[in-house]
């Protein structure tokens, strides 16, 4: 069964709906425990939609992922991370690099 692109851009913006609603959950936190953030998104939306046109910059692309300029976002929600978050997301990174083919 393929995806159909009405239903997966449906789902896209309620993703991007539900993280803008929940700018509590940090950037660092959905890497540690997803493999992805907010920044992926949009570099994944960057490249999606320059692959089938205009290119889109990489400011342009956190915008429509955050709902706002990202350097705004990042002054209102962001912060720095722990050394606990630090460490978990280099563990993080460590187990999913080994366990990757080809990685």
């Amino acid at each position: 069964m393929e995806l159909d692109d009405r239903f997966a851009a449906a789902a896209f913006r309620r993703l991007l709906g539900h993280l803008r609603s929940r700018p509590e959950v940090q950037n660092i936190d959905l890497m540690i425990l997803a493999g992805f953030c907010r920044n992926c998104l949009a570099d994944w939306y960057r490249d999606a939609a320059t692959a089938g046109g205009p290119p889109l910059d990489r400011e342009a692309a956190r915008e429509l992922v955050y709902g706002e300029p990202f350097a705004d976002w990042r002054m209102k929600h962001q912060r720095e991370a722990t050394p606990e978050q630090l460490a978990a997301f280099e563990a993080s990174q460590r187990r999913h690099s080994v366990a990757e083919p080809g990685a």
